[in-house]
């Protein structure tokens, strides 16, 4: 009876999800799964021609989901290829001979093949841009004793510094890496350039190492070798030797770093730097899921300090992060306290206001665009003035709100419909054939259905009231977003077995009877169903398991 499935079939049906079964499930769910939809779409008990046909359809597919994951060997080439695997001819992908062990295994063989192939083609690249502005003229005026100077009636805002600096990496092997980077500087009309190259070797699992050459105008040839190597399974150390040649001669340094992991989330660092700005620094570092703590202490020439900061990370999808350091030393005590936020999918925006003792009041305003840093320093005055400090806090935070609600969130919102827009056209056709599968699966279930409900009627089971599939909007700010459900009162009713509905922990757009309705967006399944002659309410996220009933779900008539 069963006839093969045309080649979109096989691209649009997840199988676990038409037998509704885990994708762990044994044979026996598979078999009882099987024989209950077969029950259901055997052509031989329909006999308007209509309905005949579409069964008969339906039973094929059935049918095929089950020959593929009843045989192990067929059942392991779909969970690791898809589809697309079983399609080619002659086994290409892998002898029918093998286990499913050994199918894994050739899988992950081929995996890495395709990762150095990756490797080969990636430079990761990397690149920061810093512009720094003196914007002292805001604050600290001569505004008597220079009122006649030409110009002198608007503030002077100037930049005096930039600095880019940008590297490549290229893949040599599967353990060699060569890095190439550059940057050039400029302060107050003077400026410099310098370019480094690096061979980067993994000598093993526990290691690397690395030789780095370098040149600049302003400084001469450098030579270095860096070292990593893990000297337990919580603790290594990296060491970085540097040979700077220059007209006053050779200038060596050397700096270590030993570092443990104290606990899951805090690791301890020892370093020692000799050479230039020598000096010992010891620092805890805790990383959790909602915080960063840092407490850091410097003992050197010339600096030497003591730093505290703390970054609280907020659980929401913006990602947004509070921060605040305090560092004093020799040079002076500097507050610094800031915020940053994902404005877009590879872009995250910060900004921090730094307060210090002799240094004055900055603004830092920081854009991480994928790999490029964009960073511009903004000096507002050399005193410490409540106007620059209030404005520096209160103006990028206005900034930014009227940005995100003028610009940043329009810009969004018009993109995320852009794309949805596009994939409901790339999938029209196919959401068309779900919907016609699932309308002749909802008139093939209608005599079964009828058929359960006395059932659990003459034992007070369970019957599904109505259900809904699709999206719901509740939100009031969402208020202009129009609702998109499909009814699926009869699809989730013929599931039920023994006074229980159980669906498996994948999308139910697969289930029989059901269709994507808004391909793209975040859909929810909700039910409304009576056990024991008492109502009941559930509402699940897709992709969610479903058990029911369940004493949770009983609505409160009293309430």
């Amino acid at each position: 009876m069963a006839t093969a499935l045309s080649e979109e079939e096989l691209d649009n049906e997840d199988y676990y999800s038409l037998l509704n079964v885990r994708r762990e499930a044994s044979s026996e769910e598979l078999k009882a799964a099987y024989r209950r939809l077969c029950m259901l779409y055997h052509p031989d008990k329909h006999r308007d021609p209509e309905l005949k046909s579409q069964a008969e359809r339906l039973f094929n597919l059935v049918h095929q989901a089950y020959e593929v994951l009843s045989d192990p060997q067929t059942r392991a080439i779909y969970d690791i290829y898809g589809k697309r695997g079983l399609e080619m001819e002659g086994w290409e992908v892998v002898e029918r001979k093998r286990t499913p062990a050994e199918i894994r295994e050739e899988f992950e063989r081929l995996q890495r093949e395709r990762e150095e192939r990756r490797l080969q083609q990636r430079t990761n690249p990397k690149g920061t841009i810093s512009v720094g502005v003196d914007a002292t003229d805001l604050f600290d005026r001569y505004d008597e004793e220079y009122e006649d100077v030409s110009g002198s009636g608007f503030p002077q805002i100037e930049i005096n510094k930039m600095h880019i600096s940008q590297s490549i990496e290229a893949p040599l092997t599967a353990t060699d890496t060569a890095i190439l980077s550059g940057s050039l500087s400029t302060q107050n009309g003077n400026g410099g350039g310098s370019i480094n190259f690096a061979l980067r070797r993994v000598t093993s699992a526990k290691g690397w190492g690395e030789l780095e050459f370098g040149a600049g105008d302003l400084q001469g040839p450098l030579f270095g070798l860096k070292l990593f190597r893990n000297l337990t399974p919580r603790c290594f150390v990296t060491t970085n030797c540097a040979l700077q040649f220059s007209s006053r001669g050779i200038r060596p340094g050397l700096t270590t770093v030993l570092a443990r992991n104290l606990d899951k989330n805090t690791v301890g660092y020892l370093q020692w730097r000799w050479g230039i700005q020598s000096a010992m620094n010891t620092s805890i570092v805790r990383d959790t899921k909602t915080c960063h703590f840092t407490v850091a202490l410097q003992l050197g020439i010339p600096h030497s300090f003591a730093l505290i900061s703390y970054q609280h990370k907020f659980q929401d999808d913006d990602q947004t992060r509070v921060k605040g350091s305090l560092k004093a030393g020799f040079f002076g005590t500097i507050v610094e306290y800031g915020a940053e936020r994902k404005i877009s999918r590879h872009s995250v925006l910060g900004a921090a206001v730094s307060i210090g003792v002799p240094q004055g009041v900055s603004l830092k305003v920081k854009l991480n665009r994928a790999s490029q840093t964009y960073f511009f320093p903004i000096h507002l005055t050399d005193q410490l003035l409540p106007s620059a400090v209030f404005y520096a806090t209160v103006g990028p935070l206005v900034i930014y709100l009227a940005m995100h609600r003028l610009i940043i969130k329009p810009y969004l919102r018009a993109q995320k419909e852009k794309e949805l827009e596009k994939q409901r056209e790339s999938t029209a056709s196919d959401i068309l054939q779900k919907k016609q599968e699932a309308e002749a699966a909802v008139r093939l279930m209608q005599e079964s259905v009828r058929r359960i409900i006395e059932a659990e009627e003459s034992r007070m089971g369970l019957i599904i009231v109505n259900a809904w599939y699709g999206k719901f909007v509740n939100d009031k700010s969402r208020k202009n977003e129009k609702v998109k459900v499909i009814d699926v009162t009869v699809p989730l009713q013929c599931l039920v077995k023994d006074s229980k509905l159980i669906l498996t922990e994948a999308s139910k757009a697969g289930l029989p009877g059901f269709y994507d309705p808004c391909v793209g967006e975040e859909k929810s399944l909700r039910v409304l169903y009576q056990f024991r002659g008492v109502l009941h309410q559930v509402m699940v996220p897709d992709g969610e398991a479903l058990r029911i009933p369940k004493q949770s779900h009983r609505i409160d008539t009293d309430g």
